[in-house]
């Protein structure tokens, strides 16, 4: 499972990579037909703002699988192994939830929006632009899923090979060992 969850994130990078050079392409050749030529690329503004939206979205997934994200881990460094151990569950706990109500936001809010065309392309705002929480919302499921499971059955432990990863390496077998 983690091979092809790190797969994925690899493929996401590319995906974040190509969002960034077609927001770049997008937006520079409008300013250049607006300052230059008194015109512009109508959907340019729009592809950009939803390609923002996508690239920010995909590039939290990728943070989320490698314990990017920002802590303050002061307090919970100050318990003893089964308070942090009861720590991680229930700040798992909690993600999953939330990650439950932005994935149920989204669905609906895509439902809600699939017929819907965006004003300058056409394109069903439900489809390009809502679904992007979808993709979020399931992805981040099964990664803290995984790493949960991993650490509630003690699979997760600090012999792991590093891929770049010693700061998630570290989280996970630091609970572990709380367990």
């Amino acid at each position: 499972m983690a091979k092809i969850l790190d797969v994925y994130c690899e493929a996401l990078k590319a995906a974040i990579a190509l969002c960034l050079a077609t927001m770049v392409v997008l937006v520079f050749s409008n300013v250049v037909l607006r300052y230059a030529f008194n015109s512009g690329i109508a959907v340019s503004e729009e592809l950009s703002r939803w390609l923002l939206v996508w690239l920010t979205f995909l590039g939290a997934i990728v943070a989320l699988r490698r314990h990017a994200h920002l802590g303050v881990d002061s307090l919970v460094r100050a318990l003893p192994p089964r308070g942090r151990f009861a720590c991680f569950v229930a700040s798992y706990a909690l993600m999953l939830y939330a990650d439950w109500l932005l994935t149920l936001g989204s669905w609906k809010q895509a439902a809600l929006t699939f017929g819907d065309a965006a004003p300058a392309s056409g394109i069903s705002v439900g489809l390009f632009f809502y679904s992007s929480g979808l993709v979020f919302g399931v992805s981040a499921a099964i990664i803290l899923a995984y790493d949960l499971f991993r650490v509630m059955t003690g699979a997760a432990s600090g012999e792991e090979p590093d891929r770049g990863q010693g700061k998630r390496r570290a989280h996970l077998s630091a609970m572990a060992a709380c367990r």
